[in-house]
């Protein structure tokens, strides 16, 4: 092997050391961690609330359903939970998002992390989801899924920043490659990514020590999937992954600093790092899955969404 040879072989050995790295994760550093996690009524929020009380922190979970999340946190409890608290409310409205944090301020006396997982929109609520010119629906969607993560950022930055603690910004393969069925949703998520991004330089060049750690999930096995496989006719060969093994990579992401998690690891990873690549042939994978279009969008047939 010549000289290019092994200088090649170094790097592709670096590359390969670098995407398959892990930094250590421990457990113990998590007790009596003072944790807020949004969206928490079922899915990845609930597997997440129930393993941060597996390791003993104290954890105030949001949710829009109340007697779920008395179920959830009593739970909590029941698992080892050194506290567990909830504040219903709509995170897609100010006063519940303020109401969020102060309770964290006031209940915890500070801050660890912030882990922001909330979502505003059920696939089952619209017939189809094939854009459709829908500004009141988007906006809607917009509030909720967009502007609150921010709302809730920039609220619990100045507690974070006491503690260098964590920011875990739960997103989705969607936000980095798009998929069809999702505008709305996409561009939600490419919008979180880009912003939370940005953000992470800003408090570097402030020498803030608070870690952005962003969540790149491919299909996890949550209702919200279940009802998008199902109204779409999304092909059964593309299987769901575990939310409870989901939310411990959350976990452990936002536990270890790190810029960006891929769960599960093969579909995320590869479908980020392949776009570039082979934009035309991702985006025709994506779109197999799927049956031909029975009808038009509403933009194109004269129908009123």
């Amino acid at each position: 092997m010549g000289k290019l040879g092994w200088t090649l072989a170094l790097l592709l050995a670096v590359l390969a050391g670098y995407i398959w790295y892990e930094p250590a994760f421990d457990p113990k550093s998590l007790r009596g961690a003072r944790v807020v996690v949004t969206g928490c009524s079922t899915g990845i929020g609930e597997q997440m609330a129930y393993q941060y009380a597996r390791l003993g922190a104290r954890v105030l979970i949001t949710a829009r359903r109340e007697a779920r999340l008395k179920k959830v946190t009593a739970k909590m409890k029941d698992l080892g939970a050194l506290e567990a608290i909830y504040v219903a409310g709509d995170m897609g409205k100010p006063e519940d998002c303020e109401r969020t944090i102060q309770t964290a301020k006031e209940k915890f006396g500070g801050l660890d992390y912030l882990v922001l997982n909330h979502i505003g929109t059920n696939h089952k609520s619209k017939k189809a989801f094939l854009w459709d010119g829908d500004m009141d629906f988007l906006h809607d969607h917009v509030m909720i899924n967009y502007y609150s993560y921010i709302r809730l950022a920039s609220l619990a930055l100045p507690l974070l920043h006491q503690t260098n603690g964590s920011l875990v910004v739960v997103g989705s393969i969607a936000g980095k490659v798009g998929y069809p069925f999702a505008t709305f949703y996409a561009a939600t998520k490419f919008g979180l990514d880009g912003f939370f991004i940005s953000l992470r330089q800003e408090l570097v060049m402030q020498d803030i020590n608070v870690s952005v750690t962003y969540c790149v999930l491919g299909f996890i096995d949550t209702e919200p999937s279940r009802n998008f496989q199902e109204t779409f006719e999304m092909s059964k060969d593309v299987k769901a992954s575990p939310p409870s093994d989901c939310a411990m990579a959350i976990i452990k992401g936002g536990a270890t600093r790190q810029r960006e998690i891929y769960y599960p690891w093969r579909d995320a990873w590869f479908g980020t790092k392949l776009k570039p690549l082979v934009p035309g042939l991702l985006e025709h994978a994506m779109r197999s899955v799927f049956p031909p279009l029975k009808e038009k969008s509403h933009l194109f047939t004269g129908k009123k969404h």
